[in-house]
């Protein structure tokens, strides 16, 4: 771990001229305050690490001229307010979408001297932007990287649920042909819902538009974008008319349980929903109770509200404690995927150059395109356009 600023006050610096004001060369003079605090900043504390993490962070930061160069501190816990002890001596953490970013947890790093929090993801409903706008926090995220990448795994899933591949693999494997209970449907001619049309949204919409398919959306802050390859209705109009939904929307206090029992209810019976989003835009409960009358004829997960306790971790040997988790994946037309739909090389790479992109701005005290609070001031509020993911 980095030594605190207060470890480092002595901390020498080697004089490269042969004489300095009767100071022998090689002679070490502690370091100035100036040089402390420049050096504080360049220090990134990284929380929630894997080795991919590592590794494309490493790759961004070599690629970096000299005089940009940062100090990445590699943690793989998790962010809270136990391990915010870590921070002490850093200017910045660098955090990831399961990280808790709480309004105490905000406070502990501003009192430990942190003036940066950057995320290496495009949403922040895990950070409490009110109480780093309190502090004067630096805070900017990541709000575009290959959504593409989203978009694609978003039909992967749509497609694995419709035709069944998942429970054919299994059946293969264990030697059984038997085409019963495979059944799906052709995709060409039917009516997608989606649900958000930021840039994931369009993208996945440009997908199925070209499969043949007729493209609805929802979304109170419409694209022209989205609009060549679909059009726009209320969430009352769409769901009745569609075969397959998928949202793409961010998490905030407007979409939260956006699919609950009243908007269930609306759904075309048999309807299937993908949610490559996050998790805490289905009621979960309530879901459950669809797919067990049936009307609701599928779900794919790649999110999930509970999933900060399990997800990106082995757990194959735990007894998981989560019984909504586990109930659904008791049914055979649920898929539950580990939140791995932004997982791809071009998306990592986006990633980690815009994360230390972010950071560059902070350390030199430039504007940064990517803040979401910036002197002082919220960026983000409830009754502005929400950062489109």
């Amino acid at each position: 771990m980095a030594s605190t600023a207060a470890d480092t006050t002595t901390s020498p610096v080697e004089m490269t001229s042969p004489k300095l004001n009767g100071v022998a060369k090689n002679q070490r003079l502690p370091k100035s305050p100036e040089q402390l605090l420049k050096e504080k900043r360049r220090r990134i504390c990284v929380f929630s690490t894997k080795g991919y993490d590592r590794t494309f962070l490493t790759a961004a930061l070599k690629a970096l001229p000299e005089s940009d160069k940062m100090e990445l501190i590699f943690h793989k816990c998790a962010l809270d307010i136990d391990s915010a002890d870590l921070t002490k001596g850093s200017g910045a953490v660098c955090v990831f979408v399961n990280d808790n970013v709480g309004k105490d947890v905000v406070q502990k790093l501003h009192d430990n001297g942190v003036e940066a929090i950057l995320l290496r993801c495009a949403g922040f409903n895990n950070v409490c932007l009110t109480q780093a706008e309190t502090c004067g926090m630096f805070v900017a995220n990541v709000p575009s990287y290959s959504p593409e990448a989203v978009a694609e795994f978003a039909l992967s899933l749509l497609q694995t649920l419709n035709r069944n591949t998942h429970r054919a693999y299994n059946r293969v494997r264990e030697g059984n042909f038997n085409l019963e209970g495979l059944l799906g449907r052709t995709i060409n001619g039917k009516t997608v819902g989606v649900i958000g049309t930021g840039r994931i949204g369009v993208a996945f919409a440009r997908i199925m538009s070209g499969f043949g398919c007729k493209i609805l959306a929802y979304d109170p802050f419409q694209s022209s974008e989205f609009e060549k390859y679909g059009e726009y209705l209320t969430l009352e109009e769409l769901l009745p008319q569609c075969d397959f939904v998928s949202l793409h929307c961010p998490l905030m206090d407007s979409t939260r349980q956006i699919i609950n029992k009243n908007t269930l209810k609306l759904m075309k019976r048999g309807a299937m929903l993908v949610n490559t989003s996050r998790g805490a835009l289905i009621d979960t409960d309530q879901v459950i109770k669809s797919l067990k009358d049936r009307t609701l004829g599928g779900l794919a997960l790649d999110v999930y509200e509970g999933e900060g306790e399990l997800f990106y971790n082995d757990h194959s040997d735990d007894i998981i404690q989560d019984d909504q988790l586990m109930r659904l994946m008791t049914f055979p037309n649920v898929i539950v995927c580990g939140h791995q739909a932004f997982f791809t090389e071009e998306a990592l790479g986006e990633i980690a150059d815009a994360t230390l992109e972010n950071a560059g701005d902070y350390v030199k005290g430039m504007p940064c395109p990517n803040s979401l609070v910036r002197n002082k001031h919220l960026l983000v509020r409830r009754d502005s356009k929400p950062i489109r993911i």
